[in-house]
């Protein structure tokens, strides 16, 4: 499996979305793309990571930017998370995992003495022309989408 590599082109994807559509990355092409991968819905660091999210759109928009939540989640789990949580921005499913292998957020976790394939909580920050700019792995979510924020204002006002 490879990492994807800063400053190179980022994993192309094009998932199913809430909202009913598919959304590629080739689409956002011109958008600074904010993609946050976490393990699953309504789970309650998830839930504060996505809130967060919600907190700092007007912000990730001013910025120039499209956020993503992507989890491995069905459509139907999305849509109910979002309605709750009134999120601005798209949820992604990825059932099969495909773009999360691709990004390498897939690792072997415990819980209760089980072993079992998760998603790593991981934020990664994709430029205006698909360039694959700043990557967060491990992430922790209190203050994390400040951080992502501050980085994309950074992007933004580079014009890279």
């Amino acid at each position: 499996m490879t990492t994807p590599s800063l400053d190179a082109k980022a994993p192309a994807f094009d998932l199913p979305a809430t909202g009913g559509d598919n959304i590629s990355l080739a689409s956002l092409e011109g958008s600074i793309v904010v993609l946050y991968f976490y393990p699953r819905d309504a789970t309650p660091g998830c839930t504060t990571e996505s809130i967060d999210f919600t907190t700092s759109h007007a912000d990730f928009v001013a910025a120039g930017a499209v956020v993503l939540g992507i989890s491995q989640d069905p459509i139907t789990s999305h849509e109910k998370f979002k309605a709750k949580h009134d999120m601005p921005f798209e949820l992604l499913s990825d059932e099969a995992g495909e773009l999360c292998r691709a990004y390498d957020v897939i690792t072997l976790k415990k819980m209760y003495g089980k072993e079992f394939e998760g998603i790593e909580r991981s934020t990664f920050l994709i430029d205006q022309s698909g360039v694959l700019r700043k990557e967060w792995r491990k992430v922790k979510v209190p203050g994390h989408v400040d951080e992502v924020l501050a980085a994309t204002q950074t992007l933004a006002s580079s014009g890279a």
